[in-house]
């Protein structure tokens, strides 16, 4: 599993723990005029530009009870829910100013984690600079460990543990485990072990550290101490969750040709299952992904038709997740009628999920239909992006049909402000020019990479070699490439005087 799966986890068991005591919350502070609440107010805020503290200040002059601190606070864990931070800053903003309540160290953390998202960095560091000293302790401290550690700051944040080590404020495996998944991601990973013996002894480590030293393991392909590290969970008397499980199962997917390792990969699935619920909704997707790379169609459509049971819709990323399913298993059939399903229901045109159908048209080299369906989706008024156009690129590019490829590169890169340059596509298709000879085809690629401000030396070798491989002398490449910008090398050199000495091209001035 990867870190991007723990962080969705992790976002996953916060919102849970937070949503109901928000509830509450909003509840506790409704009036008793027919569900009217403070919080209910600030959520239909909606827009950023819109002031939570104009919001309060009205509720207060019509004569409204101001709710309590709790309430306050637990408003404050629904915007965050809710991604609104700035609605959530501002009315802990306003709490700072109210002489009635007593901000305890959780809250200046909440106030600083805000921030960074809000105002950046810089501003929560100034933030925790301001802080009298005994609001620095180990919530604020953590706070700013986590910012550091979502700007990918390891200096920082490495001097930062040195400095709560020394204030006694490890006490927690929280801030250890920070640390473990910046040097995850970071590829770190000599580091985490002495990190996690550093964390026995300060203190014990939970589910989440377990989970994160499986990362690593994951990361090193290492079933072995995947192995021990559940072993060492177990004996720790912790409870594993399904992330766990869905990391190891993973892990023992990229090891299918190592005896029993299929066998243990369906062991820890039915673990990870039993493990899934309402509350972790999230894991559902896993479990369909898993499913699949083991090719377990059945299985796919089994837990489909759980997650249909168990909720009242489906998300988009969770059609986009069962479609990958299917495309992944070669379900094409299953793949169209739930396309059309979620078309029917959704309404949001989701381009993530067009692509997984244009998708499976093109796995299937049926371009005809592939081109239909994106003219479908044109005239429905559906922005296609880049990664559509690309996809009839490649399937062009595949069947070695200059002219349409060419055609819907074009339309690719035209469709972004700035084209990233990917090498591989371009040599894929300078092969395919050379081997047809096509010297027309030639000129327009380069065009089209001219355009795209992606023109190099190597680029003007495979330009020459599809003339070479027709026979033909192109006319003022080297004017053309001083006017690039590009040097000549060797290759260039030899290139031109073996052309030098072939028939003149007709195409050059005309088309570049």
């Amino acid at each position: 599993m990867s870190l991007r799966s723990v962080g969705s986890y992790l976002a996953t068991t916060a919102r849970h723990l937070s949503t109901e005591p928000a509830r509450r919350g909003v509840t506790a502070a409704s009036s008793s005029s027919g569900g009217d609440t403070l919080g209910r107010r600030l959520l239909s805020l909606v827009y950023p530009k819109r002031s939570a503290v104009i919001a309060i200040n009205k509720w207060k002059e019509e004569g409204h009870t101001l709710p309590r601190k709790y309430q306050l606070n637990r408003m404050i864990r629904e915007l965050r829910k809710n991604k609104r931070y700035k609605h959530a800053l501002e009315v802990c903003e306003w709490m700072k100013l109210q002489n009635d309540i007593k901000l305890v160290e959780g809250d200046y953390a909440v106030q600083l984690d805000l921030i960074t998202k809000v105002r950046g960095l810089n501003s929560a560091e100034k933030f925790f600079e301001d802080l009298p000293d005994k609001m620095r302790g180990q919530p604020t401290c953590t706070a700013l460990l986590h910012a550091y550690v979502q700007n990918n700051l390891t200096n920082k944040a490495e001097a930062l543990m040195s400095k709560m080590s020394e204030c006694g404020f490890l006490r927690s495996p929280v801030p250890y485990n920070r640390m473990m998944s910046l040097y995850i991601s970071n590829g770190k990973l000599e580091k985490v072990p002495k990190l996690f013996e550093e964390l026995k002894v300060n203190t014990s480590p939970d589910v989440v550290t377990f989970n994160l030293l499986l990362t690593a393991c994951a990361s090193e392909n290492d079933v072995e101490t995947a192995e021990r590290v559940l072993l060492q969970l177990k004996k720790a008397k912790v409870d594993p969750d399904w992330v766990t499980y869905s990391t190891l199962t993973n892990l023992y997917i990229r090891n299918a040709s190592v005896d029993d390792c299929l066998e243990k990969a369906a062991s820890t699935l039915k673990e990870m299952e039993k493990r899934t619920s309402r509350e972790t909704r999230v894991a559902y997707s896993s479990l369909l992904s898993l499913h699949a790379n083991m090719g377990n169609v059945d299985e796919v459509n089994r837990i489909w038709g759980k997650m249909k049971a168990c909720f009242c819709k489906m998300s988009d990323d969770e059609y986009v997740c069962m479609i990958s399913s299917l495309v992944k298993l070669g379900d094409f059939a299953g793949v169209e009628n739930l396309y059309k399903e979620w078309e029917s229901v959704s309404g949001t045109n989701d381009v993530r999920v067009s692509n997984l159908l244009l998708t499976s048209y093109v796995d299937q080299g049926q371009m005809e239909m592939a081109e239909i369906f994106c003219n479908q989706l044109v005239e429905k008024g559906v922005c296609l992006s880049y990664s559509s156009w690309e996809l009839l690129t490649r399937g062009y590019l595949k069947k070695k049909d200059v002219k349409k490829f060419l055609h819907y590169f074009g339309k690719a890169i035209s469709s972004v402000k700035q084209w990233i340059p990917d090498p591989r596509l371009v040599q894929e298709a300078f092969t395919v020019i050379q081997e047809q000879a096509h010297i027309e085809g030639a000129e327009q690629l380069l065009v089209i990479l001219r355009n795209a401000g992606h023109v190099n030396t190597n680029i003007y070798n495979l330009f020459l070699k599809t003339y070479a491989a027709a026979g033909k002398m192109p006319l003022v490449v080297a004017e053309r490439m001083k006017k690039d910008n590009v040097q000549l090398d060797k290759e260039t050199h030899r290139l031109l005087d073996l052309t030098s000495k072939m028939c003149v091209s007709d195409v050059s001035g005309i088309l570049s």
